[in-house]
């Protein structure tokens, strides 16, 4: 398919959504069940959030490989491999055996989805800046990023609907264990893999290119050791030189040989020299502030709601619902917007509107009204969708059309490394000063108010470090549109 052929461009789009439905509600929707996890298997909330963790970590290993898979292999054999990776991950975490011992195996199952939606995610952006020209591509993205926005945003919701009572679809009934989060995923994934073969068009241009396996040695090893150290984080904290801090230096040392490789190679596996370009680098260095504070809320919002509110699990993601109902509504709007007052203004009411509306987080006690919660999660998903894939597209309109699959792959290399990062960040802050805080077992004995009280308090106080945290990254987002360039100045350099 040439590129702006417009030609059987709607059935590729089509499939790539739905199948990026299942793809990103894999992605993040385990934000809701986390208690429901850690009461099924009998674990605690830093082991429970590796199913988390660990998703992200894999995705950002996977990343790099999608630019060399993308122009390798056909279009559609890549997106019916992917397809039938993320089915099969669904499946293994769907039947593991419910006890602490096959916790790996739910792992593993994560893993395998990290995998397909590592190489789905990116290809998809790969599809669209190969199908639609520079002056399309604003709302094309922001259709993609209704999805790949409201999907992980929705999630919560979705996920405690099913947790809450038994329900039907399509003829199969859930039951409100853990479990059936997976049935919804699974149906839409296997609707993607029967369209394919119909809708599905080769848009990439192949080339033979040779693997240059040192690199995919180097990528693997090094986002592999880099990003375990930080999961490690919320387990055995800051200090332990084994689990975190030798991880994460070698890491670093071993992705530092990676990017010298890259700029050493005639035909790199993934060009780093992308980021040479300042109207790539700096959209991009927003949009993973972008990502960082779209996860530290969402991931720790659903456990405060049901430990220290006691909320059900679909009640806690009733209250997230207006949030992912203004992301929905947004992101084809934003990329409508992109174009006609450019990326600087946009980003800056954003990044603005994601800091005011995880301000007032910082206050939250074990009574404050569930409205504003929703009001607040509101204001801030429509900040992300104001900066999300708008960012994606100016970084991408840096860059000329036969750097789109590296440029992509950077991209979204650099989304996962973040995220996995903050939420592995935040839920170590949130277990250490839970740890550290938690009243002696003998007050328990003692005065059980007065220890319920103080374990509470020692929560509420974990909650608003981490919101903290995410507001900082919100407002140094609002400080980085400062140097982000207009769409006319962009175009004059």
């Amino acid at each position: 398919m040439m590129n702006n052929e417009k030609k059987g461009r709607t059935g590729v789009l089509t499939v790539m959504i739905v199948a990026a439905i299942a793809g990103a509600l894999m992605q993040t929707s385990l934000g809701t069940a986390l208690p429901t996890l850690m009461k099924g298997f009998d674990i605690d909330l830093a082991t429970a959030q590796q199913a988390s963790t660990w998703f992200l970590l894999v995705n950002g290993m996977m990343v790099p490989l999608s630019a060399y898979l993308a122009t390798r292999v056909k279009t559609r054999t890549l997106h019916l491999v992917a397809y039938f990776l993320l089915l099969a991950g669904i499946l293994t975490s769907m039947w593991t055996p419910e006890s602490a011992d096959f916790w790996w195996l739910f792992l593993a199952g994560r893993i395998l989805a990290a995998m397909a939606v590592g190489i789905m995610l990116p290809l998809s952006q790969i599809v669209v800046l190969n199908m639609y020209g520079k002056n399309e591509r604003g709302a094309a993205m922001g259709m993609l990023g209704l999805v790949i926005g409201m999907s992980p945003a929705i999630g919560p919701t979705l996920t405690g609907w099913i947790l809450d009572k038994n329900h039907s679809i399509l003829g199969w009934t859930l039951s409100d264990s853990w479990r059936s989060m997976f049935v919804i995923p699974l149906i839409i994934i296997v609707i993607a893999i029967v369209l394919t073969p119909f809708l599905m068009k080769n848009v990439v241009p192949n080339k033979k290119i040779a693997l240059d396996v040192s690199s995919v040695l180097l990528s693997t090893v090094g986002f592999g050791l880099f990003l375990w150290g930080f999961t490690n984080v919320a387990s055995y904290g800051w200090s332990d030189l084994g689990s975190v801090i030798a991880p994460i230096v070698i890491g670093a040392l071993v992705l530092a040989a990676f990017v010298w490789r890259q700029l050493k190679l005639p035909v790199p596996f993934l060009d780093v020299r992308v980021f040479a370009k300042k109207n790539f680098t700096i959209p991009t260095v927003g949009l993973l502030l972008t990502m960082m504070a779209m996860f530290g809320v969402e991931m720790m919002l659903p456990t405060y709601l049901q430990n220290v509110r006691g909320m059900t699990p679909l009640n806690s993601g009733l209250t997230l619902m207006w949030g992912a109902l203004f992301m929905g509504f947004l992101s084809p709007v934003a990329g409508a917007l992109y174009n006609k007052v450019g990326i600087k203004k946009l980003a800056f009411v954003g990044f603005s509107m994601l800091t005011l509306g995880t301000m007032p987080y910082l206050f939250l006690t074990a009574e404050t009204p569930t409205i504003l919660i929703s009001v607040l999660y509101a204001i801030r998903m429509a900040g992300i969708a104001l900066t999300m894939m708008p960012l994606t597209t100016a970084a991408m309109a840096a860059l000329p059309d036969d750097k789109n699959a590296d440029g992509t792959a950077a991209n979204n290399t650099l989304r996962q490394v973040s995220a996995s990062i903050v939420v592995a960040i935040l839920t170590s802050v949130v277990q250490n000063i839970v740890n550290n805080n938690r009243p002696s077992h003998s007050l328990k004995l003692t005065d059980p108010l007065k220890y319920a009280d103080k374990v509470l308090d020692a929560s509420l106080d974990g909650f608003r470090v981490a919101f903290l945290i995410s507001m900082v990254i919100a407002l140094l987002g609002i400080i980085l549109t400062f140097w982000i360039q207009g769409q006319k100045e962009a175009d004059e350099c």
